[in-house]
């Protein structure tokens, strides 16, 4: 009888596993032992065996995807058996396309609404503008003015607050602030309406019901051909003197004014053609000509004494955005998930000590001289913790909940760093082993974990954590806790520094530890205690023999 392959739980930890190779195709002999396949778990990547005799008669997961625990991968079975009874049994079969229901009839189409012309209402729609490329809403501060109040084109209409700044929001028309849309406080969406202005007394209830129509005309009304053909030079002129309904942020129409430019001789980069600072302060007045008119006999003695100086332009360099996207990996997901529930859940509060590592150094000098494996300073920290936790039940603790655990055995998680990400190997009942036996087990633990070969048992029922960057030359650093544990220890490097002894101060060396602890379980003053015996026991490391 076929039977049904299940993806594995294959730490306390998994609920999803990556199919990452396939070594059995359909078709092959599979005898109990056999490598089935590798899988991806959130600490390693394993090889998953067959526990049963048959022939592969079907795969459900392809290579690379990523699958919940207790889901069907595969099924196993006589050769020419059929799989699909097994398949429907565990609900591996497709799912029965959805009952077609008859179409409803069509509802007769009602004939539409007269359109409202929106070009002809004399009032104007202002949205909210997009102030930053990653602005999707913003938060109206404060409004300047209220319904009913005469407003310039120039007016800041009111302050809104972005992702960024807190910025003014400028109408660009002149008129009567007709509609608020958008109360102080309240945040719209880019592009929604937040206010209306125009002429006193339109209409404005199109302009809402229609939300995207055109903006309103500049004119209102035709003149009599005669009048505008008199009063069409006096227009031209006004158009190249008046900048009023030229788009620009008030502060570069200061600039400008202060500077005696005209907004219409300048061409603005933000969104829409609008002015800002950098346009105006990049602006470099183009020489006009003499009048005709002007006196021949004007004297030279009347040209400006110097040219006017051209502004600093800052050269232009157009690079190209380039990124690379990677699927996240099942290591990655799972560091991700437990340390932001760590962080975000357990109280976290730190406390940090320096301890005076010169009698650590001359220790290990004269360890290493006799011992069997090199002892690192990792090593000594390790055996160091392990003895204060002894001394110090209450952060060797996890809370559960609705219980706290005192754990009365010591098993240290050393955080060991890896392509992928990150694998905390446990050393078990560290306060009983020496410190050639934790050297020993400490590096084949690190090698196990570089070529991918730690199994989940060597990586369970850590009651506390110690992550080490002290190679990497850090000075200090705080590290997030390793939940169910209550304390991670973060240890860095050793630096040479002036110290003080005997009212002296003398070269010295000194290491930096960072306790972070659990607040349900841990308050500072028992922190600090134990900070304390771990600096005494690092300070005197012959107490670590006894």
């Amino acid at each position: 009888m076929a039977e049904v392959v299940k993806m594995p739980k294959m730490s306390d930890t998994m609920t999803e596993g990556v199919l990452a190779k396939w070594h059995k195709k359909v078709g092959d002999k599979i005898k109990s032992g056999d490598v089935l396949a590798e899988i991806e778990t959130d600490k390693a990547t394993m090889d998953f065996e067959s526990f049963q005799d048959g022939t592969l008669l079907y795969i459900g997961v392809e290579e690379g995807k990523a699958v919940p625990v207790d889901t069907v991968i595969a099924v196993m079975g006589k050769e020419g058996e059929d799989y699909k009874a097994a398949l429907a049994a565990e609900g591996g079969t497709s799912a029965p396309k959805a009952e077609e229901k008859p179409a409803a009839p069509a509802v007769e189409a009602k004939p539409a609404a007269p359109a409202v012309d929106l070009s002809k209402i004399p009032a104007t729609v202002i949205r909210m503008p997009l102030m930053s490329d990653t602005m999707t809403e913003g938060v109206i501060q404060k409004w300047n003015f209220k319904v009913g109040d005469k407003v310039k084109s120039d007016d800041s209409l009111a302050d809104v607050e972005t992702d960024k700044a807190t910025m003014d929001v400028v109408g660009y028309e002149a008129g009567t602030l007709l509609y608020i849309g958008v109360k102080e406080g309240e945040a719209a969406k880019v592009n929604e309406i937040i206010a209306i202005v125009g002429k006193e007394g339109t209409d404005i209830t199109p302009l809402l019901a229609g939300g995207n129509g055109a903006p309103a005309p500049e004119a209102s009304g035709e003149a009599p051909a005669a009048e505008s053909a008199t009063t069409a030079p006096a227009e031209a002129a006004a158009e190249s003197t008046d900048d009023s309904r030229v788009k620009a942020s008030p502060l570069a129409r200061k600039i400008a004014k202060d500077k005696g430019i005209s907004l219409t001789e300048i061409k603005g980069s933000a969104e829409g053609g609008r002015i800002v600072k950098k346009d105006v302060e990049a602006y470099t007045p183009s020489a006009k000509p003499a009048a005709a008119n002007a006196p021949a006999s004007a004297p030279a003695a009347t040209a400006p004494a110097a040219a006017e100086k051209p502004a600093v332009k800052i050269p232009e360099f157009v690079g190209t955005e380039k990124y690379t996207e990677k699927p996240v990996t099942q290591m990655r997901k799972a560091i991700g998930r437990r340390l932001s529930e760590s962080l975000f859940t357990a109280p976290h509060f730190y406390v940090t000590m320096s301890i005076d590592m010169d009698q650590a150094i001359e220790a290990r000098n004269k360890i290493n001289a006799y011992a069997p494996s090199k002892v690192s300073f990792n090593d000594l920290v390790l055996k160091a913790t392990a003895i204060a936790l002894k001394q110090h039940p209450n952060i060797n603790s996890s809370w559960l909940g609705d219980k706290i655990r005192y754990n009365e055995h010591v098993n240290i998680g050393v955080a060991v760093a890896v392509d992928e990400g990150l694998l905390v190997p446990v050393i078990k009942f560290a306060d009983g082993k020496s410190l050639s036996h934790i050297s020993a087990e400490v590096k084949d633990f690190a090698g196990k974990a570089k070529a991918k070969k730690l199994q989940p048992n060597e990586m369970e029922g850590s009651t506390f954590t110690i992550s080490n960057l002290g190679m990497f030359g850090v000075d200090e650093f705080t590290a997030i806790i390793n939940t169910p544990n209550s304390c991670i220890l973060a240890v860095s490097g050793i630096q040479a520094v002036p110290v003080v002894k005997n009212g002296a101060v003398v070269p010295g060396n000194v290491m930096k530890v960072t306790l972070s602890c659990d607040h349900r379980t841990v308050d500072g003053a028992t922190g600090a205690a134990f900070l304390q015996t771990l600096k005494a026991l690092l300070e005197e490391p012959v107490r670590l023999l006894f």
